[in-house]
């Protein structure tokens, strides 16, 4: 198979697992267009709850929200205290963005509940409030 695959002798070929997953999400799509409505239901439902919160969001239409804080020591304090707390975030600081751009990075889902999402705003509010961005 290593002699003769495609997947082995081309870099552009694509894996069979990523075929399979693409597969997939292709089939769930279709199947289940509920998820789509939820994802952007969710996404809305956060990015309002967090710009009321006061936080500096980045304006855009997906789910992927980018909490600007600018400061890479604050950015980086409220990473952890926020994972600490049970919410995955991921910071970004320099030299991953320009100097004076640190941001906190999260993805809403559709699997999401608002219990969830409520959750996430609480710790924000409280990790916010402790270290002074809001």
């Amino acid at each position: 198979l290593r002699q003769r695959s495609r997947t082995y002798l081309f870099s552009n070929a694509l894996a069979p697992p990523i075929v399979a997953g693409t597969l997939k999400a292709l089939d769930i799509v279709q199947k289940e267009p509920d998820l789509r409505k939820t994802l952007w239901d969710n996404t809305a439902y956060f990015r309002n709850g967090i710009s009321k919160l006061g936080f500096d969001v980045v304006a855009s239409h997906h789910p992927i929200i980018a909490i600007m804080l600018g400061d890479e020591i604050k950015t980086t304090k409220m990473v952890n205290a926020i994972n600490e707390r049970g919410i995955f975030v991921v910071g970004f600081n320099f030299p991953v963005v320009p100097k004076g751009e640190s941001r906190i990075r999260l993805q809403i889902s559709a699997i999401h509940t608002k219990e969830q999402l409520d959750k996430a705003l609480f710790v924000f509010r409280e990790v916010g409030k402790n270290i002074g961005v809001i």
